[in-house]
């Protein structure tokens, strides 16, 4: 996230789209299961996913401080 937030490589997405806030999280026990999630979020389509979002953090506030 430090480096997200520093644009420590500005030829990244989060650079290139200035994406620098964490406004939503799960964790998980095994990297495998975080993987799985993944994957099935990138076929979600934006709609699902800002509902997504809404539930836990209907603001979008940065959660970055939070983790």
């Amino acid at each position: 996230m430090t480096e997200h937030k520093s644009q420590f490589n500005p030829c990244a997405f989060t650079a290139k789209y200035n994406v620098n806030r964490l406004v939503y999280f799960e964790k998980f026990q095994s990297v495998n299961d975080a993987i799985t999630r993944e994957k099935q979020l990138k076929h979600w389509n934006r709609e699902w996913k800002e509902r997504l979002i809404n539930t836990v953090n209907p603001n979008w506030d940065d959660l970055f401080v939070n983790v």
